[in-house]
């Protein structure tokens, strides 16, 4: 006769209890993966007791009784307001960086800004920048810097003695050449382009194996390719050829990680395979009208902004899927949000955002984003819209669902009534945004961080901010 086997029980089968008990060594989105596996778990994870010890962690000094209701509740909704920057009360440090300068380049990365300006880049210590000990200047460059990006350092040759998740810090400057940084220290410098370096990809290329490389464009109207896996290689892995003006861009492909795309100053656009056999590594190529503003990759399209429109480019056939004539202004600057189907164009007088799934078919924008000049830096992530210019000294901060101004920051030191400038470079990072701007005698840099605000803003105008029209489906 058979003995009766007992099925053996799984993570479903343990007491609510103990799965809470668990949880205790989760961060926040350890939590929310975990309430997605089953309906079992999704009830331990989403239990008051796990939450409560998540918004304790995030925010000791709020007040939050023990036998609060839908803490769950409370804790997302505390979270999204404070990624869309609405309150009155952010912590802030404003550093007088630079005399009578603005900085040109902005990046918010962990406890670490760089800005820089000229052949120079600040890093400041954000959590020290009001101290001497705080700031480090990277002085190898001979000239301007023309664009600064992060790669993570697991993808370079320091991987080998590295295991932190840290990223390094890439320059490319008037002076031919690009430089890697990190603690402080050029790395690696790399030299083969016969003019200014004036693009970057916006990540690395995939290249043979597991290599992966670094892409710049310049005025030699050549886009060079560099390994970063390798210590000791300084000069180009390859050189591509084709184009007849400078590079204006580098982007790479999101379906294809060894696919890049480049346009030069007249708007003329080819595709690169890194991994591509035969005599040529261009796979493709098309053209465009008008100065280019913007390129952006999601999935197997590529968006790319000039001062009077945006085109959508299929990069598997290079065909163009549609052409969104801008009449109404001319486009400053260009950010997409795929993740709700959104894209944005900042203008001479307003920002225009629009539904991309119905650029085809319609060129009537979704909303209208007010400003008091040019709107040459804008940022967009699924909770905001971020709206700056050189003629203003206000950041405009507007809903990504309802187009509302949610809040409006003032780049003005306390105290100082004119900006000599408006705001010239930005970066937002979550919660935290850096501006700079000049003042009556110093450039300026002023951070703010949200995330431990208490008082919310109150906008008088709020409903006048923008001009929203409910399209058709």
């Amino acid at each position: 006769m058979a003995q009766a086997t007992t099925p053996g029980k799984t993570l479903a089968d343990m007491p609510a209890d103990a799965v809470a008990h668990c949880t205790e060594f989760m961060d926040f989105l350890d939590v929310a993966s975990l309430a997605v596996t089953c309906k079992s778990l999704r009830a331990a994870a989403y239990s008051d007791y796990v939450w409560l010890r998540l918004f304790k962690e995030r925010w000791p000094t709020l007040p939050l009784s023990v036998g609060a209701s839908d803490i769950r509740g409370k804790y997302i909704n505390r979270l999204t307001a404070i990624q869309q920057m609405t309150f009155s009360d952010p912590s802030f440090r404003y550093i007088f960086a630079y005399p009578t300068q603005h900085a040109s380049h902005l990046i918010i990365d962990k406890s670490s800004l760089y800005a820089a300006k000229g052949p120079e880049v600040g890093v400041y210590r954000l959590d020290a920048m009001q101290s001497r000990v705080g700031v480090q200047r990277l002085t190898s460059h001979g000239s301007r810097i023309t664009s600064m990006r992060l790669i993570p350092i697991t993808d370079t040759w320091l991987s080998r003695s590295v295991t932190s998740k840290e990223n390094m810090l890439v320059t490319s400057s008037t002076d031919r050449t690009i430089r890697l940084w990190w603690k402080g220290k050029s790395q690696r410098c790399f030299k083969g382009h016969n003019g200014p370096v004036t693009a970057i990809a916006d990540k690395l290329v995939g290249g043979l194996g597991d290599a992966k490389l670094l892409a710049s464009g310049g005025e030699d109207c050549t886009v060079r390719v560099w390994s970063v896996g390798s210590g000791h290689k300084n000069h180009a892995v390859a050189t591509y050829h084709g184009h007849e003006k400078p590079l204006s861009f580098l982007a790479v492909a999101w379906h294809k990680p060894s696919l890049l795309i480049s346009i030069s100053k007249d708007s003329k656009i080819r595709a690169w395979d890194a991994n591509a056999s035969g005599s040529s590594p261009c796979v493709g190529m098309t053209s465009l009208s008008g100065i280019p503003v913007g390129i952006k990759c999601h999935d197997t399209v590529c968006y790319i902004a000039t001062r009077s429109s945006v085109t959508a480019v299929d990069l598997r056939t290079m065909q163009k899927a549609f052409t969104l004539p801008i009449n109404c202004t001319v486009v400053c600057s260009f950010e997409i949000l795929p993740s709700k189907w959104m894209m944005c164009t900042g203008g001479d007088d307003r920002a225009l955002l629009w539904d991309i799934r119905k650029s085809s078919q319609d060129s009537t924008p979704v909303a209208e984003l007010d400003s008091n000049g040019s709107v040459t830096l804008l940022h967009m992530d699924p909770y905001k819209v971020v709206t700056a210019g050189p003629f203003d000294h206000s950041v405009n901060i507007w809903d990504a669902g309802s187009c509302k101004l949610f809040n409006s920051l003032d780049c003005r030191i306390p105290g100082e009534d004119i900006l000599a400038d408006g705001v010239y470079a930005m970066s937002v990072d979550g919660c935290r945004i850096v501006t700079t701007a000049c003042c009556s005698e110093f450039g300026i840099l002023y951070y703010r961080d949200f995330s431990d605000c208490r008082k919310p803003v109150s906008l008088v105008d709020s409903e006048t901010g923008s001009k929203f029209w409910e399209t058709e489906d």
